[in-house]
Order: structure tokens, then C-alpha cells, then sequence
């Protein structure tokens, strides 16, 4: 699919919150037509005045759409929005791709994959990492499952969002990539936390200290974006602790007894039941006060 042939493509959006906003917009900066759907307008203002259109459905807005792109919450919402009687499958033209771009269980993308295979319907899973930071500035790493073909015609949508995009096979092999991933951060996260706990009870300046190690083998995008943010308390949500908790136990349930996973995640859990369920993920230096 060349530049020229989907400059016009119409795009169906669901998910429009904190990453998938700035999505939206990079979409239309692209040149894309971008309807979306979401429960509550007054929350979706900004990109609906930048260009998106607003539907009150889903089925409104997937109707007559050349690609549909979803990243809602848990598997329960990716269930709902494509399987209900209203939901995307049953009111997706043919031909149409369907692009979920959530964190949600491999075996739930491969289902949807298979009954959108029946129906004429071409379905990717395509989970992203890279939090708000990476979708506002369109630097998302993109990891894609499902037909190569398919792939490759959506590829310049992807290339609208991110800048590592890797096709990684089989329907549902986005979801263990992404797996993969998800465990790597919970591992980064806590060491971060744990240096930092390490610098003040030995009674190192922190800022020196982040200053010192950024830039050596430590380095990592969670040193350099997320420790500050710890030192300052600062734990507005790029990534929900309550998103990580799901992505974990989505982890556990496909490969269990990982000990730096199931630690990580009885920290994280610790905190969604102190009431840190909407804090960032950066808040995991919470567990150690």
C-alpha cells in the first residue's frame, strides 16, 4: 500500500483515552480521515476539534471504514467491542483490517482472528509500547501478529504511530511479544526503584546519582523518563498500575513460576489494593516507603 494510495483511507478509531488521543492526532496529521467512538464526548473534545469525527455508536463509527483501530482496557473491553451484536465484527464491511492495538491475552487475538477470518474481515493484534510519551511524539514500538500480507498493507498506518514496527507472526504472537516486553519493564521498574532506595540510606545525592549512572550500561528509558518522576513524586500516569497488574497476570497465566515477573507483580498488585490503581507505573517506588 503506497503513501499516495491511503492518504484518503477512512479510519475507524475506539480507545480514545490517554495514549489513544495522541494517536488520533498523529493520524490526522497524516492526512488520515479518523471517525471515533467514545462513551463520554466531552472527553474526546480536543482531537474532535483537530479533525476527528465523533459517532454515538460503534457501529456508526466502523461502518463503511477501510481500517478499524481499537486499544481499550482489559480483554473483557476487547471482547465487547468486537464480539457483542454491535460490536466491530458484526458491523465491519468486508475487506475491512481490524487493528487492535491493546495489550490483551494471545488467545483472545487469535479468536478474534479467526471468526473476523470467516466473516471476510482481516484482523491483526498489534500491541505498542512506549507509553504516552511515545504515542504523543508517534515513537511507539509496534509489535504485529497475524497474515504478513496484512501486514504489510497496513504498514504505513503503523509508520503514522511509531517508529519500530516489527512483524512478529502468527495471530496472537503480537500479544507474547508484548508478554516479553511487559516482563522486561517490571524487571527495569524495580531495579530503578531499588538504586534509588540503594542511594538514600547510604546518603548519596539522587539527582547525582541518576546523573552518573543515565548514561553508563544502566541505562534505560525508565531511568531517564521515570526515576526523576520518582524522586519528585511525580506519578501522574503515562501507563495505569492497574494495566501493568492485568498485562502481568496475562503474562503468569501463559508462562507461570517467573520469579522477577510474579514478585513484580505482587508489588504492583500491593498497590492497586492500597488504592494506586490509577497512579503511573512509576509509583512501584511507592512499595519500598
Amino acid at each position: 500500500m503506497k503513501q499516495s494510495e491511503i492518504a484518503g483511507k477512512k479510519i475507524a478509531f475506539i480507545g480514545v483515552g490517554v495514549m489513544g488521543k495522541f494517536m488520533v492526532s498523529n493520524l490526522l496529521k497524516k492526512g488520515f480521515e479518523v471517525s471515533i467512538y467514545a462513551r463520554n464526548k466531552q472527553k474526546v473534545k480536543d482531537v474532535i476539534k483537530e479533525g476527528a469525527i465523533f459517532c454515538e455508536s460503534i457501529k456508526e463509527c466502523v461502518q463503511n471504514k477501510d481500517v478499524v483501530i481499537t486499544i481499550v482496557g482489559y480483554p473483557k473491553d476487547v471482547e465487547e467491542v468486537y464480539l457483542s451484536s454491535d460490536g466491530i465484527i458484526n458491523s465491519a464491511s468486508e475487506g475491512t483490517y481490524l487493528i487492535d492495538m491493546t495489550t490483551t491475552t494471545p488467545s483472545l487475538s487469535i479468536k478474534i482472528h479467526q471468526i473476523a477470518k470467516q466473516k471476510g474481515l482481516k484482523a491483526l493484534d498489534a500491541p505498542v509500547s512506549g507509553g504516552d510519551i511515545g504515542a504523543k511524539n508517534a515513537t511507539l514500538s509496534i509489535m504485529v501478529g497475524g497474515e504478513q500480507k496484512d501486514f504489510e498493507s497496513c504498514k504505513e498506518i503503523f509508520e503514522s504511530l511509531g517508529t519500530t514496527i516489527v512483524y512478529t507472526g502468527i495471530a496472537g504472537s503480537g500479544q507474547h511479544t508484548k508478554m516479553a516486553n511487559q516482563i522486561a519493564i517490571a524487571g527495569v521498574m524495580a531495579g530503578v526503584s531499588e538504586a534509588i532506595v540503594y542511594g538514600q540510606k547510604v546518603g548519596l545525592d539522587l539527582n547525582t546519582m541518576l546523573k552518573s549512572i543515565s548514561n553508563g550500561a544502566a541505562q534505560s528509558f525508565h531511568l531517564t523518563n521515570n526515576a526523576p518522576k520518582m524522586l519528585k513524586k511525580e506519578f501522574e500516569p503515562g501507563f495505569y498500575i492497574k494495566h501493568m497488574v492485568k498485562d502481568l497476570k496475562i503474562a503468569v497465566s501463559e508462562v507461570p513460576n517467573l520469579k522477577v515477573l510474579t514478585d513484580v507483580l505482587e508489588m504492583y498488585e500491593t498497590l492497586e489494593r492500597n488504592g494506586d490503581g490509577d497512579l503511573g507505573t512509576q509509583a512501584i517506588c511507592k512499595y519500598y516507603e
